[in-house]
């Protein structure tokens, strides 16, 4: 199970970890954290001496009744930020976290190696081709309606049925367009209740039947904070326990803010595979 990066192959056998980078003042854990070149190059080479294998950039939160951002800002936000990360850290493999094509080339003509897209281009025509014509690994994610709609979207017969059914016809269209390296992502979070993102979770195994590599973005979200009553702020041992169930059940990717606790659960999870 391989992707190419930038003619790397990236091997996905063994489990990689995504570290989060938000360019947003209104992300959920850390909106407006990193007000400058300083502290967004010191948290980047923090999440790299940590063991991050990517970087996820993004400028446009994504959490529930999130504000609009128009695509030029979002273009003013993330560009230099791409820019500076690959100026000083020039090997990084940087992941853009966005669901418009226009943004997603310019990132990829910045250096940029992966996609991640939480609409699986339902949210701009012109994604899906746009990305099989640059020949990138291509995350989508499972969500309904828009951020500013999503939670309201929660009504399922049979969640597990109908995301495999949405996955099947975004993975279709996505090969139609020529994209190769394809990763799917639950969308933890996204148009999911409390209830619905431990279910998913519980059946994630079943996912696998897709033959693709399976991202899990659970860091510090509400599944976590709300059940137990805490904060984002307090949420890293949740994390570190969803991740770990995560990862047993063939997660290939975990999308984090806390990277050092991740791969330690990847660590302990591939020693206890070579006990058997």
């Amino acid at each position: 199970m391989f992707i190419n990066c930038k003619g790397k192959l990236v091997d996905l056998n063994e489990p990689k970890v995504m570290g989060i980078l938000n360019c947003t003042p209104d992300s959920f854990f850390d909106g407006g954290k990193y007000r400058d070149e300083d502290q967004l190059l010191t948290q980047v080479e923090k999440m790299l001496a940590d063991g991050a294998d990517f970087i996820d950039i993004g400028a446009y939160s994504s959490k529930p009744n999130a504000d609009f951002v128009s695509e030029d800002e979002e273009l003013q936000r993330i560009i230099p930020v791409v820019e500076l990360v690959l100026q000083h850290f020039p090997e990084t493999m940087i992941s853009i976290d966005t669901f418009r094509a226009k943004v997603a080339e310019s990132c990829i003509n910045s250096g940029v190696a992966i996609i991640n897209d939480i609409s699986a281009g339902l949210l701009d025509a012109e994604m899906l081709t746009t990305v099989g014509r640059l020949k990138v690994p291509y995350i989508m994610m499972h969500m309904r309606g828009t951020p500013q709609t999503m939670s309201k979207l929660t009504q399922y017969n049979d969640i597990i049925k109908e995301m495999l059914f949405y996955f099947s016809q975004r993975i279709e269209a996505a090969r139609a367009a020529g994209i190769n390296d394809i990763i799917i992502d639950p969308g933890f979070g996204f148009a999911k209740t409390l209830e619905q993102n431990y279910f998913v979770m519980q059946n994630l195994e079943l996912f696998s039947i897709t033959g693709l590599p399976l991202l899990a973005g659970i860091s510090r979200k509400s599944m976590i904070y709300k059940l137990l009553e805490t904060s984002p702020k307090e949420a890293l041992n949740g994390t570190t326990v969803l991740n770990t169930i995560a990862l047993s059940k063939s997660a290939k990717i975990l999308r984090v803010h806390d990277v050092r606790e991740a791969k330690e659960s990847v660590s302990i999870l591939k020693n206890l595979a070579k006990s058997h």
